[in-house]
Formats: structure tokens, sequence, C-alpha cells
């Protein structure tokens, strides 16, 4: 307290306060001396006094002191470099003895004997041609009745002519049916007419599966919620209209047939028609797996729909490399497998489209060739890279996900002249429709009509059918089939050249006139000037003179 009369307040303390605060002093450093102890915390090392200037032969003292310090240092520095080398020597051993273990061979060993003992193809052998051949091969000998499954947007290129052969050439009497599918995607005008097109040669079913099966768990615990069961039932993508029709149809073929085992329908066609999609709502649950990428389904599975109709999926069928680019970029494996890129698929795609249809169904300005196109739809969508640069390869992949799954609506005009083809007959047709109630066909393809909204002509796109796609059922089929119009299109083509039309395409598919002898490449070449004649006469440059 600062009494009066003086600068500067006492620091006199009464004795209590004082020894109170020394003991928490030494309080306070003990337990820093405690916590230090428990670290491991050396004490201070107290500093060198150094030598004193009354010692004698300092300097000498100081440069004994310099090179034993310098010693420590060298010592501690080859320390270091001998144990950095110890470990690299060890690391260097360790990676020779791990790539010379037999831990790899041994697992392919091991991988082969159970191969061997259980006969079961692996994973990578289930994605092979020569495996998905022979598991479409045993769908079509289990079948009665095979169910060749088209996609209603182009369903003459979904039509595999080596695979009706096949099954209409197999002992059995089997009987093939065409279900026409996805006509949720397509004019109605178009798939009346694809109908009684297609209903010359067999029968034909419409359908429109169902995009939002789901397990049978997950139904049952959505089942308790009884209004959103009826929203949900009542959307777009839940109705599956179709099914019914087709049920009836194939119960009325069991019951006519004296056979007491089920009646067994194989599912085929190739990839990314509908296949496991229709054993799906045939079914009601999700018991086959389903998507947009290609090559799903690897082997044959069998669903019971009813008490004597069983339902067999199948794998897709393999086309052949000698089809056009538009059928193998569509249905066959090629991307997955390696042999084409997504950006070659798209060329080959908007190849046969018109490009004003195209450009008002993505929204994107007009473009010169499919690279820039992908380049407007990549920043159109989104998919963008460091820097904002187009992710084209994203954008080719969305594109053609839109083509092969449910999404896009295309169509294309059946041919006005319909002629049979070559493996078949007016007796074979007539063979075919045996057995079918085609009265009740012809109703349910009638309801079936009524109950699906169709899209509006003018908000498809039209595509330019390149007819039936070849596919391969045989081992011997692969090792033929040869690249045609798919390599040497390719390989001809480039991201910066203008693409070719449809209608060019054609008219270079004509025969064509002896050709004349090539044009040579134009040169230019400098013209001498006379000078002194140009600035005599006038100041104006005469174009004419020179360049004529």
């Amino acid at each position: 307290m600062k009494r009066p009369k003086l600068k500067k307040a006492s620091k006199r303390l009464s004795c209590s306060k004082r020894y109170k605060i020394q003991k928490k002093v030494r309080e306070h450093n003990r337990k820093l001396r405690k916590d230090a102890k428990k670290k491991g915390v050396s004490k201070r090392v107290k500093k060198d006094p150094g030598v004193p200037n009354s010692a004698p032969f300092k300097e000498e003292i100081l440069r004994e002191a310099e090179q034993r310090r310098l010693q420590i240092e060298e010592e501690k520095q080859r320390k270091r470099q001998a144990k950095k080398e110890e470990r690299a020597q060890k690391r260097k051993k360790e990676k020779e003895v791990s790539s010379k273990e037999t831990e790899p061979k041994a697992k392919k060993a091991r991988q082969d004997e159970v191969v061997k003992h259980s006969e079961k193809p692996t994973a990578a052998d289930k994605s092979s041609q020569t495996y998905l051949c022979s598991e479409l091969n045993k769908v079509i000998d289990a079948s009665d009745v095979v169910i060749e499954v088209l996609d209603a947007r182009d369903p003459l290129g979904c039509r595999c002519p080596q695979l009706e052969e096949a099954v209409l050439q197999r002992a059995g009497n089997k009987k093939l049916l065409l279900v026409l599918s996805k006509i949720d995607l397509v004019p109605k005008e178009n798939v009346e007419r694809w109908i009684q097109c297609l209903q010359l040669e067999f029968p034909v079913v419409a359908f429109k599966a169902s995009t939002q099966i789901q397990d049978k768990t997950v139904r049952a615990k959505k089942s308790r919620i009884v209004a959103s069961n009826e929203v949900l039932d009542k959307s777009r993508g839940a109705a599956c209209f179709g099914n019914r029709s087709l049920t009836e149809l194939l119960a009325s073929l069991a019951n006519n047939t004296q056979n007491e085992a089920s009646l067994r329908v194989g599912v085929v066609g190739f990839p990314n028609v509908g296949k496991s999609s229709l054993v799906n709502s045939m079914k009601g649950i999700l018991a086959c797996n389903a998507g947009v990428k290609r090559g799903i389904t690897k082997s044959m599975q069998e669903v019971h729909i009813m008490k004597n109709v069983k339902l067999i999926d199948s794998p897709g069928v393999v086309a052949s490399p000698s089809n056009p680019p538009a059928s193998m970029a569509l249905r066959s494996l090629q991307i997955e497998e390696g042999q084409e890129s997504v950006l070659e698929a798209v060329r080959t795609l908007l190849k046969q489209c018109d490009k004003n249809q195209i450009m008002l169904q993505y929204n994107v300005p007009d473009f010169r060739n499919s690279l820039e196109f992908l380049t407007l739809f990549a920043k159109k969508r989104g998919y963008l890279q460091k820097g904002g640069v187009a992710n084209t390869e994203q954008a080719a992949t969305a594109f053609l996900a839109d083509w092969t799954g449910a999404k896009m609506s295309y169509f294309c005009k059946p041919r006005e002249n319909h002629s049979l083809p070559a493996y078949m007959s007016d007796a074979v047709v007539a063979e075919m429709q045996k057995g079918w109630d085609l009265n009740q066909l012809k109703r349910g393809n009638e309801e079936t009509l009524k109950g699906v909204k169709f899209p509006n002509q003018a908000s498809s796109i039209g595509f330019t059918s390149k007819g039936p796609t070849a596919g391969l059922l045989s081992v011997g089929d692969i090792s033929e089939g040869k690249p045609g119009a798919a390599a040497t299109e390719t390989e001809a083509e480039q991201n910066n050249e203008p693409e070719q039309t449809a209608e060019e395409a054609n008219k270079t598919e004509e025969p064509e006139e002896p050709q004349k002898a090539p044009l040579k490449s134009v040169q230019f070449q400098a013209v001498p000037i006379d000078i002194s004649l140009s600035t005599a006469t006038d100041d104006a440059y005469d174009f004419n003179t020179d360049f004529k």
C-alpha cells in the first residue's frame, strides 16, 4: 500500500504471506522436476566456461579442442552413412526375396488344382467368348421355348440370324418367340408397325419391364407402409406391361403340352436388350442381376415363375467382329474387353443420326465432329478435369449409357418390302405359329399398347439400322471372325477431321466410274516483280499483274 508522501509503495510483506509464497514456489518447482523425471528430460547441461585467458598455451588447447570436435562430427557422419547404406542393402535384399518367393506360384498352382478337381471356370474364364458361347448353347439345348428379346428401338439390329437358325435346327421341335422390350422408349406408331412386320415370321409380344424391381426382403419391409406402396406401384418406372399377356401365353402352351415336367423357357438375346429385366418382371422380385453395364449375366440361371413354367436367363450373344461399327458399338462387349474405345463407339453412333436431333436432345450447339460434341456435352453435364478441361472419356461413357440403357428414345423404321430369311420358309412360319393362342396374344398386345405411355415422335431420334447382327455360337466361329468395316473405318478416321454423314456414306458405297489420276498438291511459287516499272507508272499496286 502506498503511504502518503512516498513516491513508491512499500515492498514489505507480512511474514505469513511471504512464507506462503515461498511454499507455493517450492511446490511448483517440485512438480516441474517430477514431470521432467517422468518424461526422461535430463537436467540442463552446464555451459562450458572455456579456457581462461591466464592459462598457458591457450591457443594450442583451443586448436586441439576444435580438432576433437571435428573428429567427433566426422565419426557421427560416418556412422549415419553406414546405417543408411545398411538400410538400403536390407531393402534390396527384401525386394529380391519377395520377387523370388514361391507364394504367387503356389497360389496359381492351388487355383489350377481347384479348377481341375471342381471343373468350374474362374472369373476370368467366365468373361471369355468361348465360355459365353458354351453357356448360350446350353440354354438353347435345355429349353423347350426360346424367347429372343429385341430392343424395340432397333428390333432388326437385335436379331441374330445364327441364333434363330440354330434354334430351328435343334431337335425337339423348339418354339421361338419374339419379345419387343423397352417399348416405352419408341413412338406408338413405330411399335405397331414393327409388331405387324415381325408377326409375319414369329409370334411377337410387346413388353415393358419394371425398372424398380426390389429384393424380396426389401419388398417385405416396405409392404407394411401401404400408402407408399400404392404411390410406388403407380409410378411410371415401377409399372410393368406385357407380363400378364406373356404369362398367360406360356401357361396355355404348358397346359396344352402333355409333358409332366415344367415348361423350360430360355431367354436369349444380345447384351443390354432387357433379358434379366424381363425375368425379374415376370418373377416380381430381383431374381437376376441387371444393370446398364453390359455383360453382367455370365452364366445360365433358372427361375421358377409358375408351377409348370421355368425361365432360364442366359448371357448375351457374342457379336461377330465382321459386323458394322454401329452394331458393334451397341451390342458387343468390345469396350469392356479393351478392343474398342468409347470415343470410337460414340463416333460411329453419331454418324447414324441426324445432327439437328442430337443437338435438340442434348441441348448443345452445332458441332463439327464427335470430339467437339463430347467437349460440349462434358461442359453441359459438368464433366470437367483439373483446370476446367472437358473430360471427354466420361462424357462418352455417359453417352453410351444413355443409348444402351433404358433412357435414350430413338427409333428405326421397318423395311417396306418384307422377305423371309434364307433359313426360313412358309412351312417353318406355320410350324412356329402352331400351338400358340394368337387371338389371346393379339388382345394382350392391344392392352399393353393402351397402358404404356409412349414418347412423341418429334422428341425421339431417328436411327439408321444396319440390319441383323451376326453372332458367334461356337469356338470355331470366333477364330474365323475377322474385323471388317469396324477396323478399317476406325483407322481411317481422326478426331480433327469432319465426319461423314449417313447420306454421304451411302453415296460412297455406290459403284463409281473409273478412277482418274490423283490431283497433285498445289504449290505457290514466287513471281518476280519489276520494281522500277511499278514505281514509275503508278503508286497504286496492281494485283492482276502479278497474280494472274
